[in-house]
């Protein structure tokens, strides 16, 4: 196991231009600060470049549009727009893809979402009181914003991500109970964030779905 950490660290460190992730952090033009929440999606990437298992439905995918988020926004907001895209990255995104009449990628007709997303005008929500509620209760702002399915996945995958570091941290496990601790951090800030992005920009009507496709 050790053997096996320290080949991916040197991997990491050393960077390869197959992983996306790589070329931003051999970069100079990221601070380091962002450089090291990029690791883990450098890391990600090197399992699921190799493997057909964990192709994404999205574009660009959720690793990318994690390091993209992390690169434009820094590590604690980027991170929760990471973690917020793997909430949404489920059974149904293709369903509500299609309400919202979103465009496919030509070549693999992937889902196309990027980071910088259009605010919907004249939303009838309040993205406001949609991250205040995921605040309370993680997942009720996706789904007051109307996104019901997305809502349930943020409450199960916020259940069970805190229950995770709860036990960890209850039963002294050094490294389990930090990592899951973080995790379920960024999990409760990638609601309060979803639910606020699900009222702003992720409405759908026959008046507007045309026009935030393009």
């Amino acid at each position: 196991m050790r053997h096996t950490l320290l080949i991916l660290i040197v991997s990491l460190l050393s960077g390869q231009s197959k992983y996306p992730a790589d070329s931003l952090l051999a970069s100079s033009h990221v601070p380091v600060i962002h450089k090291i929440g990029l690791l883990p999606i450098a890391g990600w990437q090197r399992i699921s470049y190799n493997t057909n298992l964990f192709n994404c439905q999205f574009y660009p995918s959720c690793s990318n549009y994690g390091a993209d988020a992390i690169q434009r926004f820094g590590v604690i907001r980027g991170g929760a727009m990471a973690s917020e895209r793997i909430t949404r990255c489920n059974p149904f995104a293709f369903h509500y893809h299609l309400k919202l009449r979103r465009p496919f990628h030509d070549s693999d007709g992937r889902l196309v979402d990027p980071v910088i997303q259009p605010s919907i005008p004249g939303s009838r929500k309040s993205p406001l009181l949609a991250g205040l509620m995921s605040a309370i209760v993680p997942g009720s702002g996706r789904i007051y914003a109307g996104r019901v399915l997305d809502g349930i996945m943020g409450m199960w995958m916020m259940s069970l991500i805190g229950n995770s570091a709860y036990n960890a941290i209850e039963n002294e496990r050094p490294i389990a109970g930090p990592l899951f601790g973080i995790a379920a951090g960024f999990i409760y800030l990638g609601e309060i964030y979803g639910g606020w992005r699900a009222a702003k920009n992720y409405q759908y009507s026959d008046e507007n779905s045309f026009r935030i496709s393009k």
